[in-house]
């Protein structure tokens, strides 16, 4: 069992913003809030949730929820998304993690990820499940124009960039999927709690 936030702030006149201890036990408490009555919408972040709830809803439930919520493997959708890993940094980040750049690709698209959270731009998904023996930090100067569907790395996240926007994530490849499409329902192809594959192509 997870455990309870470690600290919680009132967001406006109708929200909770609960702090906890991972971006794995933000997901959980986000998934187990979401179900409370009252409650209208619950917004994972890296290491906060914040809840909206209609007036007259009794905070307590939530933190209750939010105490019980329990990390689980997710079950929403499956997105395949096909990479030519190409990327800028390839050679650099696997050096660094002393591995061939092949051996990063596959251990890459080895992976399940877990869309954790959105932001940074429309369509940005910050994915989760890179194992700790993978993980780089940013580049020390960011790219003021990163290409879009450039597939990237940094810290514990993996990430797909949408359009064109500055970056200092480390580009191991690309996609041509479309991440983000207002012409789509949902527009964001990425949502909390779907997994991800990469295909090497």
């Amino acid at each position: 069992m997870s455990p309870s936030p470690l600290a919680v702030r009132p967001c406006g006149e109708d929200g909770l913003l609960l702090e906890v201890g991972s971006t794995a036990q933000a997901i959980a408490v986000a998934g187990a809030v979401a179900r409370v009555p009252g409650v209208v919408e619950a917004v994972p972040a890296a290491r906060t949730v914040l809840a909206v709830l209609r007036p007259g809803t009794d905070p307590a439930a939530v933190l209750a929820a939010a105490g019980a919520a329990e990390a689980r493997a997710t079950d929403g959708p499956l997105v395949e998304l096909d990479v030519l890993y190409d990327g800028a940094d390839l050679g650099s980040t696997a050096a660094e993690l002393g591995l061939s750049p092949d051996e990063l690709v596959a251990r890459h698209a080895a992976v399940e990820h877990v869309v954790a959270f959105c932001g940074f731009s429309p369509g940005f998904a910050y994915l989760t499940g890179l194992p700790p023996d993978l993980r780089v930090g940013r580049l020390a100067s960011p790219r003021t124009a990163v290409p879009a569907g450039s597939v990237a790395i940094a810290g514990e996240y993996t990430g797909v960039y949408p359009r064109v926007s500055p970056g200092g994530w480390r580009l191991l490849g690309r996609t041509d999927a479309p991440l983000w499409d207002l012409h789509r329902d949902p527009p964001a192809l990425l949502a909390p709690g779907t997994r991800v594959r990469f295909r090497p192509g």
